[in-house]
Protein backbone atom coordinates (compact mmCIF):
# COMPACT_ATOMS: atom_id res chain seq x y z
CA UNK A 1 0.00 0.00 0.00
CA UNK A 2 1.00 3.02 -0.90
CA UNK A 3 0.17 6.80 0.80
CA UNK A 4 0.09 10.08 -1.02
CA UNK A 5 -1.10 13.27 1.30
CA UNK A 6 -2.26 16.31 -0.22
CA UNK A 7 -2.75 19.29 1.88
CA UNK A 8 -5.01 22.72 0.81
CA UNK A 9 -6.90 25.33 1.85
CA UNK A 10 -9.43 24.38 -0.62
CA UNK A 11 -12.12 22.33 0.98
CA UNK A 12 -14.71 22.65 -1.48
CA UNK A 13 -11.96 21.75 -4.76
CA UNK A 14 -10.95 18.76 -3.13
CA UNK A 15 -14.50 17.76 -2.40
CA UNK A 16 -15.10 18.75 -5.79
CA UNK A 17 -12.96 16.59 -7.56
CA UNK A 18 -14.28 13.26 -5.74
CA UNK A 19 -17.70 14.21 -6.38
CA UNK A 20 -17.04 14.78 -9.97
CA UNK A 21 -15.66 11.73 -9.95
CA UNK A 22 -18.69 10.26 -8.45
CA UNK A 23 -20.89 11.98 -11.10
CA UNK A 24 -18.70 10.50 -14.15
CA UNK A 25 -19.16 6.71 -12.60
CA UNK A 26 -15.45 6.95 -11.90
CA UNK A 27 -16.23 6.75 -8.27
CA UNK A 28 -18.34 5.89 -5.05
CA UNK A 29 -18.70 7.62 -1.39
CA UNK A 30 -18.12 4.15 0.37
CA UNK A 31 -18.06 5.71 4.13
CA UNK A 32 -18.82 8.85 6.00
CA UNK A 33 -16.93 8.65 9.09
CA UNK A 34 -18.17 10.77 12.00
CA UNK A 35 -21.00 12.08 10.14
CA UNK A 36 -24.39 11.97 11.76
CA UNK A 37 -25.80 9.92 8.33
CA UNK A 38 -24.46 6.99 6.41
CA UNK A 39 -22.40 8.25 3.03
CA UNK A 40 -25.43 7.14 0.82
CA UNK A 41 -27.71 8.99 2.62
CA UNK A 42 -25.53 12.40 2.58
CA UNK A 43 -26.12 15.11 -0.41
CA UNK A 44 -23.14 16.90 -1.29
CA UNK A 45 -24.04 20.41 0.63
CA UNK A 46 -24.06 17.58 4.07
CA UNK A 47 -20.77 16.11 3.32
CA UNK A 48 -19.44 19.79 2.83
CA UNK A 49 -20.79 21.22 5.45
CA UNK A 50 -19.85 18.96 8.07
CA UNK A 51 -16.23 19.75 7.38
CA UNK A 52 -16.66 22.82 7.30
CA UNK A 53 -18.11 23.81 10.24
CA UNK A 54 -14.98 22.09 11.76
CA UNK A 55 -12.79 24.35 9.79
CA UNK A 56 -15.02 27.81 11.25
CA UNK A 57 -13.43 26.64 14.59
CA UNK A 58 -10.30 27.67 13.67
CA UNK A 59 -9.70 30.80 10.92
CA UNK A 60 -6.22 31.48 11.96
CA UNK A 61 -5.11 27.69 9.66
CA UNK A 62 -4.71 28.17 6.44
CA UNK A 63 -3.53 24.54 5.31
CA UNK A 64 -6.75 23.31 6.87
CA UNK A 65 -8.12 20.34 4.39
CA UNK A 66 -6.33 16.72 4.11
CA UNK A 67 -6.62 14.60 0.64
CA UNK A 68 -4.67 11.31 1.06
CA UNK A 69 -5.01 8.53 -1.11
CA UNK A 70 -4.35 5.02 -0.31
CA UNK A 71 -3.20 3.07 -3.15
CA UNK A 72 -2.83 -0.78 -3.06
CA UNK A 73 -1.24 -3.26 -5.59
CA UNK A 74 -3.34 -4.42 -8.82
CA UNK A 75 -3.66 -7.50 -7.85
CA UNK A 76 -5.64 -6.73 -4.67
CA UNK A 77 -9.05 -7.59 -4.67
CA UNK A 78 -10.65 -5.72 -1.68
CA UNK A 79 -14.25 -5.18 -1.16
CA UNK A 80 -15.51 -1.60 -0.32
CA UNK A 81 -16.03 -3.32 3.60
CA UNK A 82 -12.29 -4.09 3.22
CA UNK A 83 -11.48 -0.47 1.69
CA UNK A 84 -13.40 1.71 4.43
CA UNK A 85 -11.91 -0.55 7.36
CA UNK A 86 -8.31 -0.11 5.85
CA UNK A 87 -9.57 3.70 5.73
CA UNK A 88 -10.29 3.98 9.09
CA UNK A 89 -7.18 1.96 10.59
CA UNK A 90 -5.28 4.93 8.61
CA UNK A 91 -6.97 7.71 9.86
CA UNK A 92 -6.31 6.03 13.73
CA UNK A 93 -2.93 5.60 13.02
CA UNK A 94 -2.49 8.90 11.91
CA UNK A 95 -4.09 10.45 14.72
CA UNK A 96 -7.12 11.74 12.38
CA UNK A 97 -10.06 9.05 14.11
CA UNK A 98 -12.24 11.76 15.74
CA UNK A 99 -12.34 13.86 12.59
CA UNK A 100 -14.41 14.02 9.83
CA UNK A 101 -13.97 12.11 6.82
CA UNK A 102 -15.71 10.75 3.80
CA UNK A 103 -13.74 8.00 2.03
CA UNK A 104 -13.99 7.88 -1.83
CA UNK A 105 -13.39 4.41 -3.81
CA UNK A 106 -12.00 5.37 -7.07
CA UNK A 107 -12.15 3.00 -10.72
CA UNK A 108 -10.39 5.52 -12.64
CA UNK A 109 -6.66 3.79 -12.54
CA UNK A 110 -5.19 0.14 -13.35
CA UNK A 111 -5.21 -0.31 -9.37
CA UNK A 112 -7.43 -0.36 -6.42
CA UNK A 113 -7.46 3.12 -4.87
CA UNK A 114 -9.35 5.36 -2.15
CA UNK A 115 -9.65 8.94 -1.60
CA UNK A 116 -9.73 10.32 2.01
CA UNK A 117 -11.01 13.59 2.59
CA UNK A 118 -10.94 15.45 5.85
CA UNK A 119 -9.31 18.50 7.91
CA UNK A 120 -6.43 18.67 10.52
CA UNK A 121 -9.21 21.16 12.94
CA UNK A 122 -9.85 19.56 15.90
CA UNK A 123 -13.17 19.72 17.76
CA UNK A 124 -12.20 22.05 19.83
CA UNK A 125 -10.26 24.03 17.27
CA UNK A 126 -6.70 23.18 17.95
CA UNK A 127 -4.90 21.34 14.96
CA UNK A 128 -3.20 18.31 14.16
CA UNK A 129 0.23 19.58 13.14
CA UNK A 130 0.67 18.37 9.60
CA UNK A 131 4.83 18.58 9.95
CA UNK A 132 6.21 15.16 8.80
CA UNK A 133 3.34 13.68 8.66
CA UNK A 134 4.06 11.73 6.07
CA UNK A 135 7.00 11.07 7.14
CA UNK A 136 6.62 9.69 10.67
CA UNK A 137 2.77 8.55 11.47
CA UNK A 138 1.84 7.72 7.55
CA UNK A 139 4.86 5.36 6.86
CA UNK A 140 4.42 3.55 10.63
CA UNK A 141 0.79 2.69 10.09
CA UNK A 142 1.17 1.96 6.19
CA UNK A 143 3.28 -0.84 7.25
CA UNK A 144 1.32 -1.74 10.19
CA UNK A 145 -1.86 -1.82 8.11
CA UNK A 146 -0.11 -4.39 5.77
CA UNK A 147 0.81 -6.48 7.88
CA UNK A 148 -2.24 -6.59 10.06
CA UNK A 149 -4.51 -6.63 6.28
CA UNK A 150 -2.19 -8.85 4.51
CA UNK A 151 -1.60 -6.43 1.77
CA UNK A 152 1.10 -6.28 -0.74
CA UNK A 153 3.90 -4.57 0.60
CA UNK A 154 5.12 -1.52 -1.22
CA UNK A 155 8.80 -2.19 0.09
CA UNK A 156 8.42 -5.53 -1.80
CA UNK A 157 7.03 -4.15 -4.88
CA UNK A 158 9.96 -1.28 -5.29
CA UNK A 159 12.08 -4.49 -5.11
CA UNK A 160 10.92 -6.27 -8.16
Amino acid sequence: MVAVIHTSSRLRSVLHYNENKLEQGQAECISAINYPKDADALSFNQKLNRIQRQLALNKRTKVNTVHVSLNFDPSEKLSKEQLAEISKAYLKGIGFEKQPALIYEHRDAGHPHVHIVTTNIKADGSRISLHNLGKNQSEKTRKEIEIDFGLVKAQDRKAQ
